[in-house]
């Protein structure tokens, strides 16, 4: 168990079922290359020797109503049945789906706790609100002046390539200043999701890096959930999570598998 943990740092998520836990998932938290899956006969021998069936496999979040291209090797473990894990489908909520009534801040603006001072535009956007009073965690990175004038030069949905090289700074990916397009789903939501040098992670179109409220609509987290403590709690609570959209999808899958016994 130690060398599989120190591989994958992998956790167990949930326990469903009676006290002596029948059903568990867990969750490999970084994305698991190609060399990696040699060791997952070791995960599933450790599994079977605990008593489970298990079944295993990569699920992308955006096939299940989350905007956003996020795989999680997941793994649902049984003592009684083989649990299969969801399908989910082919139609996609985009970045304008989830954030577009949003789209008023620039740098440094926001409060903690503010109105909405929008409708929402988007059946997403509505969900997302459904029994919220109030706009929380939208408030907008206070960006340096240089950072301000390079955003400037990145027009709306392009990235690095429209710099000059010599702004390029010691990044080396090309993701980096990269705006999120609007008709697409978002790339992977990280826990540095509010500065523009750190990969594909900028507004589509305002100069400033998505705000906490928009990183969590982008994760499926609704304006109910409150995110507090500090900058690099709040970042932390949102970047690393297991998007509610696809988390619900596979609690459905198990009470699905359940509910008739």
């Amino acid at each position: 168990e130690d060398r599989i943990r120190s591989r994958f740092e992998w956790g167990l998520i949930a326990d469903i079922g009676t006290p002596d836990y029948e059903t568990r998932m867990a969750i490999l938290r970084r994305k698991v290359e190609a060399d990696d899956m040699k060791l997952s006969d070791e995960i599933l021998n450790y599994i079977h020797k605990l008593g489970y069936n298990v079944q295993y496999g990569v699920l992308n979040a955006k096939k299940f109503g989350v905007p956003q291209a996020r795989e999680r090797a997941i793994f649902i473990c049984s003592k009684h049945k083989d649990i299969t894990l969801p399908n989910g489908n082919e139609s996609i909520v985009t970045v304008r789906d989830a954030i577009s009534d949003l789209a008023y801040l620039q740098s440094a603006e926001g409060e903690f706790e503010q109105e909405y001072i929008t409708a929402p535009k988007t059946e997403y956007q509505k969900f997302m609100r459904k029994g919220s009073k109030h706009l929380y965690n939208h408030k907008a990175s206070a960006h340096s002046e240089k950072a301000l004038e390079k955003l400037a030069m990145i027009p709306a949905e392009k990235g690095k390539e429209c710099l000059p090289e010599e702004l390029w700074g010691k990044q080396k990916f090309n993701t980096t200043w990269g705006r999120l397009v609007w008709d697409e789903v978002s790339p992977t939501i990280d826990t540095r999701f509010d500065t523009p040098s750190n990969g594909t992670n900028s507004h589509p179109e305002l100069n400033r890096a998505i705000t906490p409220r928009e990183a969590a609509r982008i994760q499926s987290f609704d304006d109910n959930f409150v995110f507090y403590g500090s900058k690099f709690y709040i970042r932390s609570q949102i970047g690393n999570a297991v998007p509610p959209l696809l988390a619900e999808a596979i609690a459905d899958r198990i009470w699905e598998m359940y509910r008739n016994e």
